[in-house]
Formats: C-alpha cells, structure tokens, sequence
C-alpha cells in the first residue's frame, strides 16, 4: 500500500553561473511543517503529486490542511492505481479504459455499497480532477485527445442588497454529484445529542474511559472548545483563568494566537471560552495529579507546559490538525463498548458533536431571554466562530427543531382525535 508521509521542507532558491549551480535557504521563507508526501509500495516517490503539493502549499491564502485533505484523496487514489495495477497516465482511446472514469466506478460502486459516505466519493473524485488539471496545465501530461469532456456552467447569485451577479464554474463529467435534500446541518455537518444523552454518554466515560477523553468530553460538553484547541491547552492558560465580570461563577480562558500562551485555534481566531469553576477545578485538580505528572516526565520540553498528554508524554494532536489519532481509537473502542452494552445513544456519536451540543443548549437559553440578534452575537463570542453566519445555523436550528417538535405533537393530537372518531363511528 502506498504512505503519506509529512516532511519538513526548507526551502531553497538557486543562483546558476556559466561553471556551477548553487543552491542557498530562501531568505524570508519559513520551511513547511508537515508537507504531505506520497510514498508508493516500492519506496519510490510519486513526484508529480508531490509537486502538486508543494506548489499548493507554497500559494497564498491556501491553509496547509487544505493540502493534506487533497493529499489524503490522492493517497486512496494511489492505493487503487496500485491494487488494480493501472498507470495514472493510462487514457487509451476508449473513455471506459482509461483511468479516471475506472477509478470513478470505483467510488460510485463503493458509495452505493454503503462503505463510502456520498461527500467522501464525491470529494475524492474532486481532488483528483484538479491534480490532473494542473498536469495538463503544466504540461506534465500530454495526450492526444481530451482527458474527458468539460461543461461550462452559469451561477447567479445574489448579493447583500439583492443585485445579482453571474459566476462562470466548470464542471466535469467524471464529478460525482452529491445531491442533499435541503436540511439544515450544524458545524461539520454533525447534529446535536440531547442533554439526557450527553449526560448518558459523560457518565459512562467516567467509568469506561480513560481520565483524559472523560475530561476531553466533559470540556467539549460543557466550553464547546474543539479537540485541537482542547489539546493545545497549556497549565498557565488555566492559571490566567479570570472570573467573567457579567456572571460570578464563570470563568473565561484566553486561546488563540493572540493569547499568552497562545491556544490553537481554526481559522486563527483569538479570544475567550467559557468555563465554569466546577470544571476548572476538575481540570486544575488533573494538572497536579500523579497520572498526568508521569506522562509530563516522558515529555519533551516543548509538551510539558501542554494539559493532556498522551501516556508517552506526546501530544494528542501532531501539525496543528484538528484531529488525534489517539483520542479516534479510543472513542472507537469506547463508543463499541458501549453499543455492547445495548447504549444506543453512543451509535454514530462523534468528539465533535459536543461542540455543537454544546452551542445548540446555549442557544435553547438564550433565545427565550435576549432574543436572537443578540443570542448570536453570544454565540459567536463563546464559540469562536469566524462569521455570523455559523452562529445563525444554531438559531435556525432550535427555532426548526422547535416548530417542528409542536407541527408532531399537532399533527399526533388530531391524528389520534380522527382515529377517536373512526372507533366512535
């Protein structure tokens, strides 16, 4: 099977004279933490993807996991170009033997069989149409006839005071479309558990999981911090801990790369989340613990200031991701665990869904009381959220969940008024 491999790379500029080439660091170019690199089974290097990756990771407002997304869908194409022993520049004549409308098969057939979710596929197919673009574009890749054909498509779309303006795309006939119907999704596309799961799902992680995810979950429950800020949570963040001037008993952490220490976040945001000092003293409590007090005397240096610690003294998250390998097992063997034990609550649950669970019990407070101008403005505020926009999917969210909720007690009520009747008739 082909690897993904994440390199340090410096970056270097070349001087050419007529006798010798010499090649010196890039002034002002800081080197790439973390450059996604595939490896073919052979240890040889697949050079064109990597070229593509570097190149992206060099262009300005592109975020490096932008890039080891798109890697991670060249590195399932890989493996299939591997395992169906195909060349990725194969494109006979026939559009059915050539590679990409194969590979695409291979996506459709492994979305209707249930073993790829439909944006997985569609994602996957995506990528690799832009990787063989940029061949073509670079000339990397020459073929006689067109790789496949290319649809030029019209977007109107509305502005802020309703002029519209048009947006030219093109589209591919190897895209595999995803048609949703039109529901309404939180952060990551995930929804709510109810605060009698929530409750549920803490109290059997206090007793089947390890200390560190029951206070990982415990904290995404109850602050709605992501899992790549929750593990890049230092002591002193906690020890700079303030009481909220507005409310006694509520405390506010400083994150982001702003803060002091700063706290990873996404997007780069700076500000505060809120904690309340029950679960301020628990995490203080964990911090002077023996458990955590031997995972800080296997850490390096730079780990040690870090809150959870793996119990070999590394961090949960490596390169600044939003997830952690270590914490995916655990929840895997937790929520198996759990479904063993006839829990139902924890089939398809997810880290991320206490974010949102959080943000959506927050949002059920403060509609009723401050309306829900200002409830998003609070929501933004406590979750860190770079725009409105995201802040407003928690409104609509519990004001449908709430209109929808009284539409069936309705629509139950004379349902079983007219089933009364029928018996009466």
């Amino acid at each position: 099977m082909a690897r993904l491999r994440n390199l340090i790379h410096t970056q270097y500029r070349c001087s050419v004279t007529e006798e010798r080439v010499d090649w010196y660091v890039a002034a002002g170019r800081l080197p790439i933490e973390g450059l996604p690199q595939i490896i073919w089974t052979n240890g040889e290097a697949w050079r064109e993807v990597n070229l593509w990756a570097l190149q992206r990771s060099t262009e300005n407002g592109l975020s490096l996991d932008t890039v080891r997304s798109n890697m991670s869908s060249m590195l399932s194409y890989a493996n299939w170009l591997e395992v169906t022993r195909t060349k990725w520049w194969e494109f006979p004549q026939r559009k059915a033997d050539r590679c990409l409308f194969r590979y695409r098969g291979y996506l459709i057939a492994m979305r209707d069989e249930g073993q790829l979710a439909p944006s997985t596929a569609s994602q996957r197919m995506r990528d690799v149409i832009n990787f063989y673009r940029w061949l073509l574009a670079s000339e990397l890749l020459l073929s006689e006839w067109p790789l496949w054909t290319d649809q030029t498509i019209s977007i109107r779309v509305p502005n802020s005071v309703g002029l519209e303006r048009t947006i030219i795309v093109q589209s591919s006939e190897l895209s595999i479309k995803n048609r949703k119907a039109n529901a309404l999704r939180l952060e990551g596309g995930l929804l709510p558990v109810s605060a009698d799961d929530r409750d549920i799902i803490l109290e059997y992680a206090a007793e089947h999981a390890s200390w560190e995810l029951y206070l990982l979950l415990t904290l995404g429950f109850y602050t709605g911090m992501r899992l790549g800020t929750l593990c890049d949570l230092k002591v002193s963040s906690l020890e700079r801990a303030f009481i909220d001037p507005d409310q006694s008993g509520l405390y506010k952490i400083a994150v982001g790369p702003g803060a002091s220490p700063s706290v990873a976040t996404k997007f780069g945001v700076t500000g505060h989340v809120w904690i309340v000092k029950e679960h301020l003293n628990l995490i203080r409590s964990y911090v002077i613990s023996p458990r955590r007090q031997a995972r800080v005397q296997a850490a390096d240096d730079k780990n040690k200031e870090l809150v959870f610690l793996t119990r070999f003294g590394n961090k949960y998250t490596k390169l600044k991701k939003e997830r952690s390998s270590a914490i995916n097992v655990e929840m895997h063997s937790l929520r198996k665990k759990a479904i063993s034990a006839g829990l139902v609550v924890f089939e398809g649950f997810y880290f991320h869904q206490t974010r949102c669970t959080f943000a959506t019990q927050l949002a059920r407070i403060l509609l009723p009381i401050s309306g829900a101008v200002n409830a998003i403005a609070i929501i933004k505020e406590a979750l860190l959220h770079k725009n409105e926009a995201t802040s407003l999917q928690y409104i609509k969210f519990v004001e449908q969940s709430a209109a929808k909720a009284a539409s069936a007690n309705e629509f139950t009520r004379k349902f079983l008024g007219l089933g009364d009747k029928c018996k009466n008739g």
